[in-house]
């Protein structure tokens, strides 16, 4: 044991082995050793170790580390050594505490190679890895996180291949995710480290841990840790977040469906008093408006952006983002990235863009938004970097916003400047920061009122309008009269800065406000000093500074041939190309135009519409106006080519393809309307539907109706045929409409049978008043028989009787009423046949009166069968009103018959009850006489008793009768 003495510190007597002979016997130590305790010694030996001699514990150890992770699973302390000694090895994370000034300047390098070497050599066998997944499943702090530390050393030197391993393990990933809901802190914050760097640039891996519930658990510690107040751990978390979050679509879409926007509302809650904030809190809160720019950047695709705008203004985080934009108080570096995030989330959202428009700043008298972050942007004292975030956001508020941009040239125009001064407006401060003496205010100003015009011919032709008072005394020039003249003079002006830069600025908005509107080129060139300066700009032999000012000149002289109208005669296209051959030639017109798009700057601004400058001379180019001459390189270099005949048949072309348009538009408008009218067409088709369901459902009542009439009218007309037939016998044609004799007989004989009925009906009703009277005399019998305390046979008797006759009465009743439903049917038939009867009667009447008395007889008959059937009705009604009184008592009768009942059935309980007792008393008299007669006593008889009493009772009956 002396190696193992000199390496515990221990004594020893011979000579001091070396470093690399110790690792030696601590390695056959542990291969060869059966005891457990030894191989953990020497493991931890070799732990010791690791740190000062890496190399050679990587060497020699390396193998025999392996194979003690998997054979001595069971115990946790030896695995916790291996895992450690491990990580020592492979980490680059030195400690150089004993090495000597030479070694520490290669030592960065060396141990970088070694890491890396030394995790090829471990992850050569892909089980290894699949191992370290396994380990890092035990609970056992020993084990778990010395494996996640070692997990974390092996992803930062082989990252992808590692990746790979693990994602082709099972439940690779899933077994890490783990690590979130450890209840160690040290673990889990150490978990939150690994999950980073499993997840660089690895789209599968992302979208797993994002589907295994990355999102909520790391939100989770997020809040648990304070927000944006949290330490390190919320650092870790929010760049975790963004890894899976970037360039990945599918998580971004995830994120946003999973409502976890809403949860980033709090990270953005400031108070009033923003002093003192400490370097964490900057960069979480920084991590954490990245993320939102993460969502909402402009290389995501359109509809993913657009979604994620909207439900950042419904959860009520833009509103949390303009108020930190408002605030006093914040860092500098936090207010810049807060406008920046501003910017996106408002880009290309008219709904987002509409609520910044009314945003106001805390001021007296309050001031938009929008004119407080121009002031910064063309104030020379401001940062550079707030600068520009400030025009970042003035063209993403302008970004596919037509109605901003007429906002902002409206404060130019004359109509709507403010008379008093008393307030500023955003079209003075960008022509406040145009005519600046400073550079940078010029470019900004130029770049931010260009995007004003982007894409809008009519604001391009109000924005000619505008008129500037130069000097007092002057009459006012035009603005675009103004912009030419400072670029013609830009060499005379003094300026702070770059005046290429203020020259490029002027440029690009003159190019953006030509481009695409005829009458601003018309302007352009009424002026006579607009031409000549630029053809002698692009024919001049300048430095290498003025090359870009140059190619930019003729950008602008080739807009104004290839929008040329060929209203102005003396600038007709025709002449301005043989201008350019005669002054500049073609060949060098064209090399100058590419100028442009070969300068490395211009490369810079095409990649991102942000504009990232890390200086004010490298603040040349706009990105939009970068895909502006992408677009216009093309055509103007064919324009200058091409010859008058052509540009005669490209006019043609053009006016062809206008009329074209126009027609196209004419019948775009034609086919609207039409389909306005069609739609209306349709909505009046389906009204005409149901009215004419309704009218044919009326149509065909009407029709069952008349069906009806003419049967009544048929029916008529035969009996009227037999009628004339009856009287043809006394030599008239009666015409009766079909009303006879027969008839009214057959009224008479229906007549009498109702007065028959009636005396039927009255009869039965005495009946029943009788069957009333028994049942009252009944329930008399019953109380006096009840408080006598009859029998009980002779009350049951009398019940079972009256029971009867109710089942009789309620028989009766059932019997009358159907009865006199079928008289009320036979009643309405009646009535209907009646109404039937009088309309016949008045044409008969006529026809009656000329031919003989014996119809005004009929017809009298008939009306005293009409009032007679009255009487029977109103006989009728009162007889069922008796009928309901009857009715009524019987269900009185019911209900004190039932009562009678249950006082039968407690009277004939206490007589069985008496009797029980009568029972019992002469059960004890019977007993005690038998006592008596054994005592010796005289004792009388039940039968000497009782006639005994009865010769008392007749004694008594005949005093009475002597008295």
């Amino acid at each position: 044991m002396n190696f193992l003495r000199g390496v515990m510190g221990g004594p020893s007597a011979g000579p001091q082995p070396s470093g690399a002979d110790t690792i030696q016997k601590l390695c056959d130590r542990v291969a060869s050793s059966t005891l457990l305790d030894d191989r953990r010694d020497a493991v931890r030996a070799l732990k010791a170790l690791s740190k000062k001699y890496r190399l050679e514990v990587g060497i020699q150890a390396m193998e025999h580390l392996v194979h003690v992770l998997q054979t001595d699973r069971s115990d946790s302390e030896i695995i916790g050594y291996a895992l450690d000694t491990l990580y020592n090895v492979i980490s680059n994370d030195l400690e150089e505490e004993e090495q000597d000034d030479s070694e520490e300047e290669n030592s960065p390098k060396q141990g970088d190679d070694l890491g890396s070497q030394f995790t090829e050599i471990f992850i050569k066998q892909p089980e290894n890895v699949t191992l370290l997944l396994t380990l890092v499943e035990e609970f056992d702090f020993h084990v778990r996180w010395p494996g996640v530390k070692l997990l974390t050393s092996l992803l930062k030197q082989q990252g992808p291949q590692v990746q790979q391993i693990i994602l082709v393990s099972p439940m690779g990933v899933s077994r890490l995710m783990d690590l979130l809901a450890d209840s160690r802190e040290v673990i889990r914050n150490d978990g939150v480290l690994l999950l980073q760097q499993l997840t660089k640039s690895n789209a599968a891996i992302q979208k797993i841990v994002a589907f295994e519930n990355a999102f909520e658990r790391l939100l989770d510690i997020v809040t648990e840790e304070g927000n944006s107040d949290g330490g390190i751990v919320v650092e870790d978390c929010l760049l975790l977040l963004q890894n899976l979050l970037k360039n990945n679509n599918s998580n971004q879409n995830f994120f946003k469906e999973g409502s976890y926007i809403q949860r980033m509302k709090p990270w953005f809650e400031v108070g009033d008093d923003n002093c003192g904030w400490s370097a964490q809190k900057v960069t979480n809160l920084h991590l954490m408006l990245q993320l939102v720019r993460v969502l909402v950047s402009p290389t995501n695709p359109p509809g993913a952006t657009t979604s994620c705008q909207k439900a950042m203004f419904h959860c009520g985080l833009l509103q949390q983002l303009c108020t930190i934009l408002m605030a006093t108080g914040v860092p500098a570096d936090i207010l810049t990235e807060t406008i920046n995030t501003v910017s996106e989330v408002i880009r290309g959202c008219q709904m987002n863009q509409d609520y910044f428009a009314s945003v106001n700043a805390p001021s007296n008298p309050p001031r938009p938004a929008i004119v407080v972050l121009l002031m910064s942007m063309v104030n020379e004292r401001q940062p550079f970097v707030l600068r520009c975030a400030v025009l970042y956001c003035f063209q993403c508020f302008l970004y596919k916003n037509h109605k901003g941009q007429g906002e902002i040239v409206s404060t130019l125009l004359p109509s709507t400047i403010d008379a008093t001064g008393s307030s500023v407006s955003a079209g003075q401060l960008l022509c406040g920061g145009l005519f600046s003496t400073d550079s940078l205010s010029n470019w900004c100003a130029a770049v931010a009122l260009a995007h004003a015009l982007q894409e809008n011919a009519a604001l391009k032709e109000q924005l000619l309008r505008v008129q500037l008072a130069t000097s007092i005394g002057n009459p006012p020039v035009s603005l675009l009269q103004q912009c030419t003249n400072i670029l013609s003079q830009g060499d005379k002006i003094d300026r702070r800065g770059s005046k290429v830069q203020t020259r490029v600025g002027l440029l690009m908005l003159l190019c953006t406000w030509l481009s695409n509107c005829s009458i601003a080129v018309t302007h352009f060139l009424h002026n006579p000093a607009n031409v000549p300066f630029l053809t002698g700009q692009i024919a001049e032999n300048l430095g290498e500074e003025e090359q870009l000012v140059q190619g930019l000149c003729a950008l602008l002289l080739g807009i104004s041939i290839y929008y040329n109208d060929n209203s102005l005669e003396n600038y007709r296209k025709e002449k301005l190309k043989q201008l350019i051959e005669k002054r500049i030639g073609r060949e060098n017109f064209v090399e100058k135009l590419g100028f442009i798009s070969k300068h490395e700057l211009y490369s810079r601004a095409a990649q991102k519409p942000q504009p990232g400058f890390s200086s004010p001379e490298h603040m040349m180019f706009d990105h939009e106006f970068t895909k502006l001459v992408k677009e216009l390189e093309g055509v103007i270099s064919k324009a200058i080519y091409k010859s008058s005949e052509e540009d005669k048949k490209e006019e043609e072309v053009k006016k062809t393809l206008e009329q074209h348009d126009n027609i196209v538009t004419h019948y775009k408008k034609v086919i609207r309307e039409q389909d306005q009218e069609l739609e209306e067409l349709k909505q009046q088709v389906s009204t005409l539907k149901s009215q004419n369901e309704q009218l044919q459902v009326t149509v065909t009542q009407q029709v069952s109706q008349i069906q009806q009439h003419k049967d009544q009218y048929n029916l008529l007309k035969v009996q009227l045929g037999k009628d004339t037939q009856h009287h043809n016998s006394h030599g008239d044609t009666l015409q009766m409409n079909g009303i006879q004799l027969e008839e009214v007989s057959k009224l008479r004989e229906e007549l009498e049978d109702w007065r028959n009925r009636h005396e039927q009906l009255q009869g039965q009703l005495k009946e029943k008043d009788a069957v009333i009277e028994n049942l009252k005399s009944l329930q008399v019998e019953m109380g006096t028989e009840q408080s006598s305390q009859l029998s009980s046979s002779g009350g049951m008797e009398h019940s079972a009787e009256l029971q009867k006759e109710l089942e009789l009465l309620r028989t009766q009743i059932q019997l009358q009423a159907a009865e006199i439903s079928k008289l009320q049917t036979e009643n309405q038939k009646l009535q209907a046949t009646n109404t039937a009867i009088d309309p016949a009667l008045g044409a008969s009447g006529a026809v009656a009166s000329r031919s003989s008395e014996k119809e005004g007889r009929l017809l009298q008959e008939l009306g005293e069968l009409q009032s007679e059937v009255k009487a029977l009705s109103e006989e009728k009604a009162s007889l069922q009103q008796q009928l309901d009184s009857s009715s009524s008592t019987v269900a009185i009768l019911q209900d004190e018959k039932s009562k009678l009942q249950q006082e039968v059935a407690e009277a004939k309980k206490e007589q069985d009850d008496l009797l029980v007792l009568l029972a019992d008393q002469d059960q004890k008299l019977s007993a005690l006489r038998s006592k008596l007669k054994d005592l010796g006593m005289p004792v009388e008889d039940e039968d000497d008793i009782e006639s005994g009493d009865q010769a008392d009772e007749d004694e008594d009956g005949d005093e009475e009768e002597q008295d």
